[in-house]
């Protein structure tokens, strides 16, 4: 069954969606970026409020790929005590010195989830290299949260390659990117573990605006309808 990561920037946000029964509960600040970063003090707070009844995953923010910056990073969100770390591969920097340098933490065993981007140049073989840095899976993503939804940027051919080289690789596969009710149908036959929503869980579909508590509901409702 594919269940629902829902994106929250607040303690009141993320005990909204937990509430309603949301599968992981991820901690972004959508006016930041496509992964902006919640400061620590924040993400320490609603790991605190939520305290173990749902994962939570947190974005260390729209960096650069730059080893040590994202290295640093990622132990600073580390130590809020999250359940996953979610990392952008983005085109600016070395992504593959960047990861490397990331698999130094392998021991540790850290869920990293790398969030690679529809709409710059996919590379799937960096996939390989995720897994065998210790990464605990990977997500598909969009950038440009104005050039339209996920299943509308990427064929049909390039979803299913990318949900089916991630599970060769037995890593943990999400799909997100200006997600709407209408791309649950279209994406859940490629069978991802999550489909991620941030956008159509607002008022106004406005991803930087108030949380909708009855979208949410919606959006669970037509996830949790799937066949098995």
């Amino acid at each position: 069954m594919t269940g629902m990561l829902a994106s929250v920037n607040s303690v009141a946000e993320a005990l909204s969606v937990l509430a309603e029964g949301v599968d992981i509960i991820d901690l972004k600040q959508a006016a930041a970026g496509a992964l902006g970063a919640l400061d620590i003090a924040t993400v320490q707070a609603i790991v605190g409020q939520v305290g173990g009844r749902c994962p939570v995953s947190a974005t260390i923010g729209d960096l650069p790929m730059q080893p040590e910056l994202v290295f640093n990073a990622v132990l600073a969100m580390a130590a809020t005590g999250v359940d996953y770390i979610k990392i952008g591969i983005f085109p600016n920097g070395d992504s593959l010195a960047t990861v490397r340098k990331l698999a130094e933490l392998k021991p540790r065993q850290l869920a990293l989830i790398a969030v690679m981007f529809a709409d710059t140049e996919l590379d799937y073989s960096l996939l390989a290299q995720l897994q065998a840095a210790g990464f605990k899976g990977v997500m598909l993503d969009t950038m440009d949260k104005q050039r339209g939804s996920l299943s509308t940027l990427l064929t049909a051919d390039a979803i299913a390659d990318f949900v089916g080289t991630a599970k060769g690789l037995n890593l943990l596969c999400g799909l997100a990117g200006s997600l709407r009710l209408a791309d649950i149908p279209v994406l859940l036959p490629y069978q991802p573990d999550y489909l991620g929503f941030r956008g159509a869980l607002c008022v106004h579909h406005n991803r930087v605006g108030q949380l909708d508590t009855a979208a949410v509901a919606e959006v669970l409702r037509a996830l949790r309808g799937q066949k098995s």
